[in-house]
Parts: C-alpha cells; sequence; structure tokens
C-alpha cells in the first residue's frame, strides 16, 4: 500500500515514526529516508538508535529553502542564514544533487527486498520544490515490491501522488503557537 500524509498541520513526520515504531515492533524492518533534513532533529538520535530494525538517511542541508516571494521580507530577516531563498523554478542544484541521491538511494533499498516499510519523509515538498521530478519518484515507487508499504510525507503533496495513494491524511492546520512567534523547540518540532 501506498500511504501520503500531507497538510499544512503538524504531525506529518511524527505519523510516519509511528508507523515505524510499530512496524519494526511487528518484526519488520523499516528504511526512512528523509529529505529536505540534514542530521540535526531530535527524532533521528532514536531512529539511529533502533538500527538495523530502522535504516535512517538524511539528504539535506542545515538551513530550509523557499521560492522568491513566499516569506515575507520580515520573517525572513527573523530567519537570517536558515533559509535559502532561491528563483521559482531554479532550485539551488547542490540541493537538487543531494536529492537525486537520496531517491537513487531509496530506490536501491526498495528493490534489496531487506525492507517491509520504505518512509520517504518530506518527499512532497521535494517534489514541491521541484528538487527532484515526478518521474524519478514514480520510478522508485514502481520498483518497490507489492508487499512493502511506502509513506510519503510533507506538505504540497502532488496531485498524481494523492490519486496514485491507497490512504491519504491530510494534517489540517487550525492553530499553530508559530504565528505567536515561537519557534521550533527541541524534541517537540527538532
Amino acid at each position: 500500500m501506498l500511504q501520503v500524509y500531507t497538510g499544512n498541520g503538524k504531525g506529518k513526520t511524527t505519523a510516519a515514526i509511528g508507523l515505524s515504531i510499530r512496524a519494526i515492533g511487528a518484526g519488520m524492518k523499516v528504511y526512512f529516508a528523509q529529505f529536505m533534513k540534514s542530521l540535526a532533529y531530535s527524532e533521528q538520535k532514536i531512529l539511529q538508535d533502533l538500527s538495523p530494525r530502522i535504516t535512517l538517511r538524511t539528504s539535506g542541508k542545515p538551513y530550509f529553502i523557499a521560492e522568491e516571494g513566499m516569506i515575507d521580507k520580515e520573517k525572513l530577516k527573523a530567519w537570517g542564514d536558515d533559509v535559502v531563498v532561491f528563483p521559482k523554478g531554479k532550485p539551488p542544484a547542490a540541493y537538487k544533487a543531494m536529492i537525486e541521491e537520496g531517491v537513487t538511494e531509496a530506490k536501491r533499498a526498495a528493490v534489496s527486498g531487506k525492507y517491509n516499510v520504505i518512509v520517504l519523509d518530506e518527499i512532497n515538498v521535494a517534489l514541491f520544490f521541484g528538487l527532484i521530478g515526478r518521474a524519478q519518484v514514480e520510478d522508485l515507487l514502481n520498483s518497490v515490491a507489492t508487499d512493502t508499504e511506502v509513506v510519503c510525507t510533507g506538505r504540497n503533496a502532488p496531485e498524481w501522488l494523492i490519486e496514485r495513494a491507497d490512504l491519504v491524511t491530510e494534517m489540517k492546520l487550525i492553530k499553530h503557537y508559530y504565528d505567536k512567534g515561537v519557534m521550533g523547540r527541541k524534541g517537540i518540532e527538532d
């Protein structure tokens, strides 16, 4: 089955981690590929500790990216070096190459037959920013054995992925303390 967790609300990665924990509890093996994230998040420590039942791979930089016009000047100033802005349709080449390498690694894991669950965390965001193309992700999905569960997370899931999925969950934002200026907190958001 193909599952998609999307939407502007909090909890997409958290849900994928929960499913992964449940899977290893049932004796399964999980390949957890994180796109758009460097090795800097709290959940990564516990996922690494669960090796070899969970294999964690990250493909990201220690900053966020955004297309010009997506973030207002006030927020850009507050984020400083934590965000890199690029012209629409022209994502940073080095970032794009890193994401492509991560998808290639995930495909190798998918065809290896070693894993019961493949998580592609934030792949939807990588697709949204044009860091990876639809054809490359579809090639990966077509390579997965029929008895392997795949989970794709991230905001802005493309319509073609939603149509292809067997389960789609939208995390809906109702209210977030970020709007009051509360940044990501250790152990809660990062």
